[in-house]
């Protein structure tokens, strides 16, 4: 079995999981506080930003900070255990298949759910922008480049937070486990990027991220910026680090 044709594998077994349903209902539920409350947005003109920018940076920190990093610990774990629990990964083990080959196909499977719930995320803030501009009489639309930009910045600032939950995933073989040291190491992302080590911790990125594009956008609002060096080297460093402790421990347990 070639390369291709195993993540082939990886995506059909999704369908048999709810993954896709649970990254859908994160995203719904994220903005609808947005569209309830959009009248705020007004009242943020004085830190020099519009209240379109304001409407759509505000969502997509909701988002950054608690809702995807969350949605990616539970679709981790949900895409960990789906051969777990009928012991499928045993059959897997048994092909003439490199373990290492086996986690790659599944971490670009995560990969792919996180690009998707993001694409989810900004037809959301489309939907929620057009209803609100419908019931302000206000246009809260922005240009697609921007949006564009936006996420992909998201999706970029994430990866290395992926590959540690991903981590976490394969070495913590109870499921419980693995969601709640998950869902509380991204508690303290609010902390760390207030702290000149915040890329030390990969599960700020995202949320960094955010926070200094509302920066840019607010005239009178300062806030820290992204600093390519030492960020780009360390986040690489733990990527590569977090996705080689994946490779070393996948299917050790069951090889036993």
């Amino acid at each position: 079995m070639n390369f291709i044709s195993l993540v082939s594998v990886e995506f059909r077994k999704l369908k048999r999981s709810k993954i896709l349903f649970i990254l859908l209902a994160a995203t719904v539920i994220l903005w609808i506080p947005s569209i309830l409350n959009v009248q705020l947005n007004f009242h943020m003109e004085a830190e020099g930003i519009s209240p379109e920018h304001n409407f759509f940076i505000q969502g997509f920190m909701g988002m950054s900070w608690f809702m995807f990093p969350a949605s990616m610990v539970v679709g981790t774990v949900l895409l960990s255990q789906t051969e777990r629990s009928n012991k499928g990964i045993l059959k897997m083990l048994a092909l003439p298949i490199q373990r290492a080959a086996l986690c790659l196909a599944k971490f670009i499977v995560l990969l792919v759910l996180a690009i998707t719930q993001i694409i989810m995320m900004a037809c959301m803030y489309y939907i929620s922008a057009a209803i609100c501009s419908a019931a302000q009489d206000y246009n809260f639309i922005l240009p697609p480049i921007f949006v564009v930009k936006e996420i992909g910045l998201l999706f970029l600032s994430a990866i290395p937070m992926i590959a540690f939950f991903w981590m976490l995933s394969v070495c913590i073989q109870t499921p419980i486990f693995s969601v709640c040291i998950g869902l509380a190491s991204i508690v303290p992302s609010v902390l760390m990027i207030n702290t000149k080590l915040w890329f030390a911790y990969p599960m700020s990125y995202p949320f960094f991220v955010i926070t200094a594009e509302y920066g840019k956008l607010a005239a009178r609002l300062n806030t820290a910026q992204v600093e390519l060096i030492p960020w780009i080297p360390i986040a690489f460093l733990i990527t590569m680090i977090c996705f080689g402790i994946s490779c070393i421990r996948f299917g050790q347990t069951e090889r036993r």
